[in-house]
């Protein structure tokens, strides 16, 4: 996925698991390790080109792998979504939001999901958060903005004795 989940900038796009994280992505020497690692690399590679129900397979398998790791998490929910796996991308999005609620990406990319499987409600709380952590990156409040319209939509169509809609003739 070259860009976001809403078609903003991916700021990740390429981002490998650094020996630094918590993630413990990489092992080397470790032949399952490696394996999983290859299988990452392999999914991202596929992402990048388009290929996202395939690259969702192997991050499939390398989160079965390995499935406390952020980076394949991530790299999964990004396929997923891509794929128009909405539910599952949610899933994985979620899983990240609660080991780190501080990640604007995963709340940015839990908020997307949830809209796409129709619940405005619970992706404008995620994505007013992902606007919150980083203003200046405009898909996130673009991304909040057209939730937010949705759900006013929603609430204005409920209210049958709504003034507004008796002006436009509706």
């Amino acid at each position: 996925m070259s860009e976001g989940p809403a078609g903003g900038q991916d700021s990740r796009r390429g981002k490998e698991p650094s020996a630094g994280d918590d993630r413990n992505d990489r092992h080397d020497g470790d032949a399952a390790g490696s394996d999983t690692y290859d299988l990452y690399r392999r999914g991202l590679d596929l992402l990048g080109r388009g290929s996202a129900a395939a690259a969702a397979q192997l991050l499939e398998r390398a989160a079965a792998a390995e499935p406390h790791s952020r980076s394949v998490l991530e790299a999964l929910a990004r396929a997923q979504f891509d794929a128009g796996r909405y539910a599952a991308a949610a899933g994985n999005f979620r899983r990240i939001v609660e080991a780190s609620p501080s990640d604007d990406y995963a709340q940015f990319g839990l908020g997307l999901a949830l809209a796409r499987t129709g619940d405005p409600g619970a992706a404008a709380e995620h994505l007013a958060l992902a606007a919150a952590m980083q203003p200046d990156r405009r898909h996130y409040a673009d991304a909040l903005r057209s939730v937010r319209a949705t759900l006013r939509a929603r609430s204005q169509a409920a209210e049958p004795d709504n003034p507004e809609r008796k002006l436009r003739g509706i």
